[in-house]
């Protein structure tokens, strides 16, 4: 399938996540359970993948899936389905409104369409190969600020588990540049292809946390890649830019 067809199928999956995550948004009845390794997951989490599953079952029954809650189901070719279905579970289970469900269709390992669905904030992020990246109906672009000096840094937590993989060029990447704000998750990267940051890092990540974002922001003509400058959605990190500075952002995070 041409990749833009992908982004209705996309467009359907959001809109059967968002109700449900606004239903349990905010509920004193959420249920919340502790994964070993991947941190929590509530039943809005595990309601909204499997309704996505069943629905890909449905419009497309050979297409695979990976999921973050149910894991892969491989289909007969090379095209699957990537799902997370509430990133930013902490924010979601503290009432903070900055969470997103987010699909992504790979074809033989590369990613063609991704869409970012924020339904507290009311707002879609989308994009497919050659056809641009988009926030509902505005075309995005990266920001064109070249200097690191002047550049705005965005990342997300400073301690716990991620700082044991934070490289030591963190502190000095965070004083040079001009501005930095903690949004970590999702939304970090969707504003750096709106142009309103000029770099984001992830320093630990799974493949269906950035699966959309990777398309998005090269769409909106910047660069994704991991730490150490792998072009992946499955190298364990991810660093989104404008990609003006990419390459210093990389040198000064390896110290």
């Amino acid at each position: 399938m041409d990749p833009r067809g992908w982004l209705g199928f996309l467009e359907e999956l959001a809109n059967g996540a968002d109700p449900t995550a606004l239903r349990y948004f905010r509920s004193q009845d959420l249920r919340v359970e502790e994964k070993p390794s991947l941190g929590p997951v509530s039943e809005a989490d595990l309601a909204i993948e499997e309704a996505a599953r069943r629905l890909t079952s449905q419009r497309h029954p050979g297409l695979g899936i990976l999921g973050e809650e149910q894991g892969e189901t491989t289909g007969p070719g090379e095209t699957r389905l990537i799902i997370d279905p509430i990133d930013a579970t902490r924010n979601f289970v503290r009432g903070i409104p900055i969470f997103a469900s987010l699909f992504a269709i790979e074809e033989a390992g590369e990613v063609v369409a991704g869409l970012v669905s924020a339904p507290a904030l009311a707002t879609r992020w989308s994009a497919a190969r050659g056809e641009g990246a988009f926030r509902g109906n505005r075309k995005l672009r990266v920001s064109g600020i070249r200097d690191l000096a002047r550049a705005q840094l965005f990342h997300g937590s400073l301690g716990g588990i991620e700082a044991t993989q934070l490289l030591p060029g963190l502190t000095a990447l965070l004083q040079r540049t001009e501005r930095q704000r903690g949004f970590g998750d999702f939304y970090q990267h969707v504003l750096v292809a709106e142009g309103a940051g000029e770099i984001a890092v992830d320093p630990v990540v799974w493949p269906w946390d950035i699966a959309p974002h990777l398309v998005l922001v090269e769409e909106a003509g910047g660069r994704g890649t991991s730490l150490q400058g792998e072009r992946s959605i499955y190298a364990g990190s991810f660093v989104s830019s404008n990609g003006a500075a990419h390459e210093e952002a990389l040198r000064i995070l390896a110290g």
